[in-house]
């Protein structure tokens, strides 16, 4: 099997893989069972894999131009990587509740908004970076479609978990939204939070550093093709 077929089937093996254990409570009866380390260990390892069968599979698809590649459009990602992975690298852990990845019985201080006065939700910002840039410099069919989906899902589940916050925080919701934004680089210039927050700061943007450089590095072994722009 291959071509379109084997796209669509990977498509929606991928996309039921994350849907699916949130049915009837799977997800919480095989965390009660198994424990929730055990069971985001094997979940992320399983969604690693079912992606790099979605992106090998889209790339053995026929080639069908929606629009031409551009030098320049190799900058878009080359660009956007980086921040993408220091959002991933510095927000993962957050004390927020409201987010993805955020850290196990977060309890948010809406005193000390921490990272998430620069992104409250640092891993679908990225996700929509990655994919928004990859979407602008790979316009076949296949990828546009691939690339698409992962950005719509990004840029709709902001607002859904945002919704989620003002159900449970209630009257108090309006203070933890006015603290905190889906993306800001201000409070990088604020001597006050950078007090507080530098350190971490640093030490999360050091292995954001790290995990740039192995992208690029590796980015031909794994893709097949080089991410350099030039």
């Amino acid at each position: 099997m291959g071509g379109w077929a084997e796209f669509g089937l990977a498509l929606a093996v991928f996309v039921g893989s994350h849907f699916l254990p949130r049915l009837g409570g799977l997800r919480d009866r095989l965390i009660g069972r198994f424990g929730r380390r055990p069971y985001f260990l094997v979940y992320g390892v399983v969604s690693v894999i079912l992606l790099g069968w979605l992106i090998g599979a889209a790339g053995r698809t026929p080639y069908v131009e929606l629009w031409p590649q551009m030098p320049w459009m190799r900058w878009v990602p080359n660009v956007a990587l980086p921040v993408a992975i220091l959002l991933v690298t510095c927000g993962v852990g957050l004390p927020n509740p409201f987010t993805l990845g955020s850290r196990r019985n977060a309890v948010f201080d809406r005193e000390k908004p921490g990272f998430a006065a620069v992104s409250r939700h640092p891993l679908f910002v990225a996700l929509a970076l990655w994919a928004g840039s990859h979407l602008v410099v790979n316009g076949d069919l296949a990828h546009v479609i691939l690339f698409g989906i992962f950005l719509a899902m990004a840029v709709v589940a902001i607002p859904v978990f945002d919704g989620k916050a003002r159900r449970e925080l209630g009257p108090d919701a309006g203070r933890f939204l006015d603290r905190t934004a889906v993306l800001s680089f201000a409070p990088l210039c604020q001597r006050t939070w950078l007090k507080a927050n530098g350190p971490a700061l640093l030490r999360r943007g050091f292995v954001g550093l790290i995990v740039w450089v192995g992208v690029l590095e590796f980015h031909v072994a794994v893709i097949g093709i080089s991410a350099l722009p030039l």
